[in-house]
């Protein structure tokens, strides 16, 4: 009999560290600060809001670390929750993954790879709408779901190339500044005052695009000494996506006049236009669909280790369990159907608000589980970052959270029913389960 539950260990800390870059440098670091100047009218506090959106990542990371070292299994926020706390609390954060986690962030990084595509290669517009996000979405899907090695090198692949093609870029855009008279622009939009609000909002968009740093945690279960091997991973991941988010912005807002950029998705392109011409605009735009990739491959890679996990533990049906040394395959499946839907369904902006106000809070509840394990079976996690780490974390994601959900009370309305489904599905699970 194939045992169930001890997968080969598969995974080194090159890969965590890619698993993480990959989730994270996507569709948000390219998208994001155009509607972030739009809202807030100056550069200055755009870079703010990338910093400290990833100085509260860094914190998170290094506060999943201490939940690895006591908790290292494969999961992620289901684990978590579920030992920690209460197992309707693990389900309801599974169930969020399920809905909106993955699928949601796969569904708008595969809409801006599709978008991006169809700009950098003219020829690809005479597909349907959408076609290209739908064929991306199905390709990652297969590239994971033939063999765990596999799908681990393919992911490795890209987010190197992608990594050599920012390099190159953030060089390139370094030597335009020094040498054109012209840059950086400075130029800002006529605003009002500085509103916290705005301000918080910003920060639920900046921190979609450094979600990723717990992706290793998804896989823990697949590595060797991961009491060690996953904390590394994440936060190097993280430091890495923090230098790359700070320099891609600063080069984007201040390579093109304000007005260019403000509110628009494709603010990346628009610089790139003002720095080189319609050349630079094309190779920018093919480097930005690498990253799109990297992102997809990522979270296909990832996601389906909570809903196996989840079948474990009887909270979804078996056939998404995975077997030793085999991917997740129903599981996997499973969530290429979920974001194919949601690719026909959604549009880009509005998933960016929603995936942003909801993950963070299942993050936050993820992190707080921590206070949880200490006082309740006594587990002081042994590091010097506790409980500075989580409570600044926890702090800070709840405050924007709520900040934002009183400047757009849309991102609040629209997560509610996404947790009173995930309640509902948790007591008929409970419910099959008794009856058998």
């Amino acid at each position: 009999m194939v045992a169930v539950n001890r997968p080969k260990v598969t995974f080194s800390l090159w890969t965590l560290v890619a698993l993480v870059v990959g989730n994270a440098v996507g569709a948000g670091i390219y998208t994001t600060s155009g509607f972030a100047l739009a809202d807030l009218g100056s550069r200055e506090w755009v870079l703010l809001a990338w910093l400290v959106a990833g100085f509260i990542a860094l914190a998170g990371a290094i506060s999943y670390g201490m939940l690895v070292r006591g908790l290292t299994e494969s999961g992620g926020e289901y684990l978590f929750l579920s030992r920690s706390i209460h197992p309707l609390a693990g389900f309801i954060a599974g169930w969020v993954s399920l809905l909106a986690g993955f699928p949601g962030a796969i569904a708008f990084s595969a809409l801006a790879f599709d978008a991006y595509m169809r700009s950098a290669v003219p020829s690809l517009q005479a597909l349907p709408l959408n076609a290209l996000a739908l064929i991306i979405t199905l390709a990652a899907g297969l590239l994971h779901g033939v063999r765990v090695k596999a799908g681990n090198r393919g992911h490795e692949g890209f987010v190197s190339l992608m990594l050599g093609a920012l390099c190159v870029v953030i060089v390139w855009s370094a030597i335009r500044f020094f040498t054109s008279a012209t840059l950086p622009v400075t130029t800002e939009l006529s605003s009002g005052p500085f509103n916290v609000f705005v301000f918080a909002n910003t920060l639920v968009w900046v921190s979609l695009s450094y979600s990723g740093f717990n992706a290793a945690a998804y896989v823990a279960g697949e590595v060797e000494d991961a009491r060690h091997i996953v904390p590394k991973g994440m936060i190097l991941g993280t430091l890495l996506t923090m230098l790359l988010c700070v320099l891609i912005n600063a080069i984007m807002i201040y390579g093109v006049e304000a007005n260019a950029i403000r509110g628009r998705p494709d603010i990346a392109t628009q610089a790139a236009l003002a720095l080189g011409g319609e050349p630079a605009r094309r190779i920018v735009e093919l480097m930005i669909a690498v990253s799109l990739l990297t992102s997809i491959t990522a979270m296909t890679l990832a996601g389906p280790r909570v809903y196996a996990k989840m079948a474990d533990d009887g909270a979804l049906p078996a056939l998404f369990k995975q077997y030793a040394g085999l991917p997740p395959r129903a599981a996997i499946g499973l969530q290429v159907a979920i974001a194919l839907t949601l690719i026909m369904l959604s549009d880009l902006r509005g998933l960016m608000s929603y995936l942003g106000f909801t993950l963070s809070l299942c993050l936050a509840m993820a992190v707080s589980s921590l206070f949880v394990r200490h006082y309740r079976f006594g587990e002081r996690p042994a590091s010097m970052w506790y409980p500075v780490a989580p409570i600044v974390f926890v702090g800070c994601t709840l405050l924007f959270a709520c900040l934002s959900a009183i400047n757009d009370s849309r991102q609040f309305i629209a997560a509610i029913p996404t947790v009173v489904i995930g309640v509902l599905a948790y007591f008929v699970s409970v419910k099959s389960r008794r009856m058998k």
